[in-house]
């Protein structure tokens, strides 16, 4: 086999568009220490709109203790423009949150749960079995309103706590979520460990029982690693990936997880790729000027 063919075997899978989801706004801006206003993330969400994301994870319901930059919510999803066929998300930890979300006109919740039992403890309080007994409500309620859902495991390769997670542990908690009716699931890359080894052997084994339809890949970039792995994920046929303006972010109870993959870097290998993503580069990073020049916003360079 000539050097063409093996290249053109190598990316038989590789989608021809992917879509984006932008979660800067709740994911990059949760671990800022100084309080960004209301009206910048107002006026950051409208901008990634006008950018062209088609999914965008707008804020979280979660107790204003726990997160206190997100303790705003309900203002900035009551003032954001929302574009017709965008989905506006917001992440939902319980029965409460959910009202809370449900009041605000969301139509697009997220869940989190983990690979990892310590990891799970210190994110949300409670054990792997616990959050889907918590959460098992929600869905069925969330399913009756109509709305979208979308499932997160945390730590699904490595753990601050645990250390290296053994594949078959995210597998079982990967199928738990599919059993319970959520179709979405991004599997997390927390703190920024994985290898493209580890990203391709659990597609593998998530591709053999359930298929890799509406399977995700949320990576950090801690270790430069976030592109090397997102390709993985590409060349095993992925068309969602998940990414943060500017590289902002990191999890408030993960040491060690810094900055997403930077939307702009994720965009810019994708389109060089001929990959469509149907964002504009340029309103991109107009939009993560927008959180650059506000104190307490502090994307990545």
């Amino acid at each position: 086999m000539s050097a063409a063919s093996a290249t053109s075997v190598l990316f038989t899978r590789v989608p021809r568009r992917v879509r984006v989801v932008e979660v800067g706004p709740r994911d990059g801006l949760q671990n800022e220490k100084l309080q960004v206003p209301t009206a910048v993330k107002i006026a950051f969400i409208n901008a990634l709109t006008l950018a062209g994301h088609t999914h965008i994870e707008v804020s979280s319901f979660v107790s204003p203790r726990r997160v206190p930059q997100l303790a705003d919510a309900a203002q900035v999803l009551a003032g954001i423009i929302r574009r017709p066929g965008v989905t506006y998300t917001a992440l939902v930890p319980n029965a409460e949150g959910l009202q809370r979300a449900l009041d605000s006109g969301v139509r697009s919740i997220a869940l989190f749960t983990a690979a990892s039992e310590t990891f799970n403890q210190k994110n949300i309080g409670c054990s792997v079995d616990g959050s889907f007994e918590r959460f098992q409500p929600l869905i069925i309620a969330a399913q009756r309103e109509g709305l979208g859902i979308r499932g997160y495991v945390s730590t699904a390769f490595v753990c601050p706590y645990e250390g290296r997670i053994a594949p078959h542990r995210t597998l079982e908690v990967v199928t738990r979520l599919r059993n319970a009716g959520v179709k979405s699931i991004a599997i997390s890359d927390t703190i920024g460990a994985a290898y493209p080894v580890d990203i391709s052997r659990l597609l593998d084994l998530i591709e053999a029982r359930l298929g890799l339809d509406g399977i995700a890949l949320h990576l950090h970039d801690t270790h430069r690693r976030a592109l090397a792995n997102a390709l993985t994920g590409l060349l095993h046929g992925v068309e969602e990936l998940d990414s943060s303006a500017g590289g902002l972010g990191g999890c408030p109870f993960a040491p060690g997880a810094k900055g997403n993959l930077a939307t702009e870097d994720l965009v810019d290998f994708l389109e060089g790729m001929g990959i469509s993503t149907g964002i504009d580069l340029a309103l991109q990073r107009a939009a993560t000027d927008l959180v650059r020049k506000t104190p307490g916003g502090n994307p990545h360079e």
